[in-house]
């Protein structure tokens, strides 16, 4: 079964784009921008919302993870630019559900927060990695978006690079504290 990963960059108060989806206040250059695209390679498959996609599009990458199968979700984009990429109108918790029982490298979610709450409500992510960025927004397009209970993460490990930027690597469920052992 493959384990699927929000891998995402966000501010210290919990955005992941501003409210137009800019995201260039993001630090970008250093030591975590390698080890970033290190880590594409360990994926196989990339989940992507709508409006995450559209980014690329704009400026004429219509297959932003050329190494990966790559699922769109979307009510409205009718038809891929791109015979590589699928786009998923309906039924995407099914979809990911049967994704996650293949053999396979694990599963990248790399945006957007409505897809990301969908899958965390649905119990369908494993790990959350964050790229924790030395910036503050007070406002933008939010980490998740609203979630039905909360969820439970564990710290399973950190990294501090020299430009401010910390990635913090989480799993998914019952935390320690909630079971009553801190």
């Amino acid at each position: 079964m493959r384990k699927l990963v929000y891998h995402v960059a966000t501010t210290v108060d919990g955005f992941i784009a501003r409210e137009d989806h800019s995201f260039d206040f993001f630090v970008m250059n250093g030591d975590h921008a390698a080890d970033y695209l290190a880590a594409l390679a360990g994926y196989g498959v990339v989940l992507m919302g709508r409006r995450t996609y559209e980014l690329g599009l704009k400026v004429g990458v219509t297959d932003p993870y050329p190494t990966m199968e790559t699922y769109v979700f979307s009510r409205t984009l009718k038809e891929s630019p791109n015979p590589r990429v699928k786009v998923i109108a309906e039924d995407a918790v099914g979809v990911i559900r049967k994704l996650k029982a293949e053999e396979g490298k694990p599963i990248y979610l790399c945006g957007g927060g409505e897809l990301a709450a969908l899958l965390l409500t649905e119990g369908l992510v494993d790990e959350v990695l964050l790229k924790l960025n030395p910036v503050l927004l007070g406002a933008g397009i939010p980490l998740v978006s609203r979630l039905p209970t909360h969820v439970n993460l564990t710290l399973l490990s950190t990294k501090v690079y020299r430009n401010g930027v910390l990635l913090l690597q989480y799993a998914v469920g019952p935390s320690a504290q909630a079971a009553g052992s801190a």
